[in-house]
């Protein structure tokens, strides 16, 4: 074992040695930048027309280990700059993708996904540049990809029943407010609030369930509790008024649906694959309770072996007897932004939003603006996130598959970013802002 030992360090130290003399520089810029940000890498020293490979890594906060690989020839200068440079094939992706280092990568466990539970901590993207076909170490580079831009602040929110985290973007002035509500997982997850923060917003990042004296499993949810969210943003100093907007995704999504529904001080609404029923668990507002839909049991497919498809388990809300759980969204007066994946394979996403659609033309209400991304899953996060392609469903208490293809289901993540920031801020910032005593 110390020969073996030895003779491993000998070799890494050999390969370090020669990528120091090599000439090749790997350059990341910039070398600090929010998640959400483009990627910049150049590569110059090498041999005109010298086949490498870039290997991207990422170490989660739990230890798993997501990487991707990019395999390149060099220009007639012995350059590369993945803004121009077409990947081969035989790596990750192909062709030119100067991100497909970051949505690229896969996890080693395939039921990963990836998270970030520490804002306050950065990722560390590690890049390594290797001679083809010896796999020598030629450069190396780092960058860091943040949650929270210059200046944001986090405050943990403890008020009443409410819990969450609070971010603020930096300046004296009020701001667009908004909530934001995560799926089934449960505990605080704040790294979308954190992120929109950094474009303006006063974000709130909500927990419901299984977090500090927040009931530890999802079950009889009350809107009153979500109401008091509602309620504290509207009060706050910070928060430009007279409504706030809401982003929730899956039953987040959901839940934002049912906010809308039933509360007061809600001008925008961007929800992100979401159900127009009440799923899992009941939902209860004063004297009116949401029962969950029902499902058929015998419309679960497995495509992978001990991995479930659930998309057509749920029955259809607008059918008796299950219109006891249908979130009447017609009684919302905001306007509404629906984004959805149409390989989203944890539930029909696209008949729900073409169910919101005639609901609201049906009392009236302003059509809300639907974007369709083919070929996106479930999982629709901020840029650059890698496709989750199945992990472990809190609620079934089984692991399912999510959908989406790696290439389109990135495209989806980047546009929708930018739609969905671009509809709060149209809605809520063309409010009249009254004075707060």
């Amino acid at each position: 074992m110390p020969r073996l030992f030895l003779l491993q360090r000998t070799v890494t130290l050999l390969s370090l040695h020669r990528a120091m003399c090599s000439g090749v520089q790997l350059r990341v810029s910039p070398g600090r930048c929010l998640y959400d940000e483009s990627l910049r890498l150049q590569v110059s020293g090498l041999s005109p027309g010298q086949h490498v490979t870039l290997r991207t890594e990422l170490t989660d906060e739990g230890g798993e280990l997501f990487s991707s690989l990019g395999r390149y020839q060099a220009g007639s200068s012995g350059e590369l700059d993945l803004s121009q440079s077409p990947a081969l094939e035989g790596g990750s992706f192909t062709g030119i993708e100067p991100e497909g280092p970051l949505w690229a990568m896969e996890p080693r466990d395939p039921l990963r996904r990836l998270l970030k539970k520490d804002v306050l901590c950065p990722f560390q993207l590690r890049f390594s540049l290797h001679q083809e076909p010896s796999g020598a170490l030629l450069a190396s580079a780092a960058q860091e990809r943040g949650f929270m831009g210059e200046g944001v602040t986090r405050l943990p929110v403890r008020k009443g029943r409410v819990r969450g985290s609070l971010f603020l973007p930096p300046g004296p002035e009020p701001f667009p407010g908004v909530i934001e509500v995560q799926g089934t997982g449960g505990g605080l997850l704040d790294y979308k609030a954190s992120l929109l923060a950094s474009k303006g917003f006063a974000t709130l990042a909500l927990a419901y369930y299984n977090f500090e004296d927040l009931p530890k499993k999802m079950k009889d949810l009350r809107l009153e509790y979500f109401e008091e969210a509602v309620n504290y943003m509207l009060q706050h100093p910070k928060v430009k008024g007279p409504g706030i907007g809401l982003l929730g995704h899956s039953k987040g999504a959901e839940l934002v649906l049912s906010m809308a529904s039933f509360l007061k001080g809600i001008t925008a609404t961007a929800v992100v694959n979401g159900s127009i029923a009440n799923v899992v668990s009941a939902l209860h507002y004063k004297d009116i309770t949401l029962l969950p839909v029902g499902y058929d049991s015998s419309k679960l497919t497995f495509p992978v072996p001990g991995i479930a498809d659930i998309r057509d388990v749920y029955l259809n809300p607008l059918e008796e007897p299950n219109r006891q759980s249908l979130i009447p969204i017609g009684n919302a007066d905001c306007k509404f932004l629906f984004i959805v994946g149409e390989d989203d394979r944890n539930w029909n996403s696209t008949f729900y939003a073409q169910a919101a659609c005639k609901l609201l033309e049906e009392q009236g209400k302003e059509k809300p603006e639907v974007v369709y991304y083919a070929k996106a899953g479930h999982y629709i996060e901020p840029p650059y996130f890698p496709l989750c392609k199945a992990s472990m469903n809190k609620a079934a208490g089984f692991p399912v598959i999510w959908g989406g293809e790696p290439k389109a289901h990135s495209v989806a993540q980047v546009d929708s970013w930018q739609k969905i920031q671009a509809f709060l801020h149209k809605c809520l910032n063309q409010q009249s802002t009254p004075s707060k005593l």
